[in-house]
């Protein structure tokens, strides 16, 4: 219990519960933030902490359990499985928070709800655990590793075994460590509206710390706040919340002021909002997703910063909309993927994504490619990318695409990305950005040009 009068490891596991019934992690976790927004910072900041540790962790985690637990995770209670997997996050890998309280709040958590017969069995696992935590049996880096890295960054082992192959151990490694890594969230200035040098100015007197974010002078890494909604700058709508990865789409993009752009799956909107704001109000974005919901948050968006050049429209990106046959200057594909390259901020994509599902996204983004490519005017620019990466998804089906539609080429990205991410593939029309390598989320971005 907390000074608060509210129960944080209660919180905690409530919110653990709701995610594995499916919710996303970040919106289950901001909704019940919102819910307690009287929490002194140092406690939702706990909250937070235990909650995206416990996921990011998870296989590690239940590797532990089932060292020590004469009950594997798999046949546990779910309430038990998740007070003993948040649990043991904190003893391995929070020092500020005593082992002997971390198993305390455990047993009084598993006798609130009910459990009254597993008290013992609870206090019996986590006190070996406490007393074990430091001479745990790993698995081999040199005979297996792939299960090495697996459990080390909990990752599930057929995406280290595939991500091995593709990038090779070094490179693998490096972007595992990256999505365990605590990282500021990155927002976006409005240039055309306000200098990015007046938002810092705005953002620092408000106590926030803030530095340059890599590649774009009007990008920001910002921490140290309480709130968002209470910094003048997001109010205002000066910044938006944008990995520059992201910011990168509407760079490639490069609209000239009076351009027509369809996004075809552009909720929550940035990229299209980015896209309105670099034409300066000119032109028309017309931002797309399938559902009433998905574009409710769109408009919020662009309500929040009254954006006069952006419209929403529901449309599911796999019809054919005879409308807008060869009617846009470019069109932005940015497409449903398996999410590997924001696992970082979505901790839950690596265990609910499976090689099953992943087949069936390259389908549906092939079928919006075919859908997008009917859209692009003569000489106009068609925009594909991905928050992934999965070279099914990215390499191959440019080439897929390439391949099917002639009437397209590759078109260099040089002109259009900052000199720093100029490279053999940029050249050619295409960017793979890697996280821990290029310092943004996982994204692909590819630019062709209809001929």
């Amino acid at each position: 219990m907390t000074g608060s009068g509210i129960n944080t490891r209660e919180l905690v596991l409530d919110i653990l519960l709701e995610i594995e019934e499916g919710a996303p992690s970040h919106i289950a976790i901001r909704e019940a933030l919102g819910k307690y927004q009287y929490l002194p910072k140092k406690e939702r900041a706990f909250v937070t902490r235990v909650i995206e540790g416990t996921l990011e962790y998870r296989l590690q985690l239940d590797y532990i359990l089932n060292l020590y637990s004469s009950v594997t995770v798999g046949k546990m209670k779910p309430v038990i499985r998740e007070i003993l997997r948040m649990s043991v996050y904190q003893l391995r890998y929070m020092d500020s928070v005593p082992d002997s309280a971390v198993v305390n709040e455990a047993v009084n958590l598993t006798q609130k709800r009910g459990f009254y017969n597993l008290k013992a069995f609870v206090n019996g696992v986590l006190r070996t655990i406490a007393r074990e935590k430091d001479a745990i049996p790993w698995p081999s880096r040199e005979e297996d590793p792939a299960r090495f890295l697996s459990i080390r960054y909990s990752m599930p082992p057929y995406l280290t075994e595939k991500w091995i192959a593709d990038y090779g151990a070094e490179t693998t490694e490096t972007m595992l460590k990256d999505f365990v890594t605590e990282k500021p969230i990155t927002v976006r200035c409005r240039t055309y509206l306000t200098d990015p040098a007046q938002v810092r100015k705005s953002l620092e007197a408000q106590g926030v710390r803030v530095e340059p974010a890599p590649y774009l002078p009007y990008a920001f890494r910002i921490s140290g706040y309480d709130h968002l909604m209470e910094l003048d700058a997001f109010r205002e709508g000066k910044i938006i919340v944008q990995d520059v990865s992201s910011m990168l789409v509407a760079e490639a993009a490069a609209p000239e002021r009076g351009s027509f752009v369809l996004d075809l799956c552009a909720a929550p909107g940035g990229k299209s909002l980015h896209i309105g704001d670099k034409m300066e109000g000119y032109g028309q974005v017309e931002a797309r997703d399938i559902s009433e919901s998905k574009i409710r948050l769109i408009e919020e968006n662009i309500q929040r910063m009254r954006c006069i050049n952006v419209q929403t429209r529901v449309q599911d990106a796999t019809v054919f909309d005879m409308e807008s046959e060869l009617a846009a200057d470019i069109v932005l594909a940015d497409v449903p993927c398996s999410g590997y390259g924001v696992i970082g901020r979505k901790p839950e994509i690596k265990y609910r994504m499976t090689p099953q599902r992943q087949e069936e996204i390259v389908g549906l983004q092939r079928l919006i490619l075919d859908r997008a490519q009917e859209y692009v005017k003569s000489r106009g620019v068609l925009i594909y990318s991905t928050c992934t990466i999965a070279k099914e998804e990215n390499e191959e089906n440019m080439m897929w695409f390439l391949n099917h539609y002639p009437a397209f080429r590759l078109e260099s990205l040089d002109p259009y990305l900052p000199e720093a991410l100029h490279c053999e593939s940029t050249g050619l029309g295409y960017l793979q950005l890697l996280p821990g390598i290029h310092g943004t989320d996982g994204f692909f971005i590819a630019r062709f040009r209809r001929k």
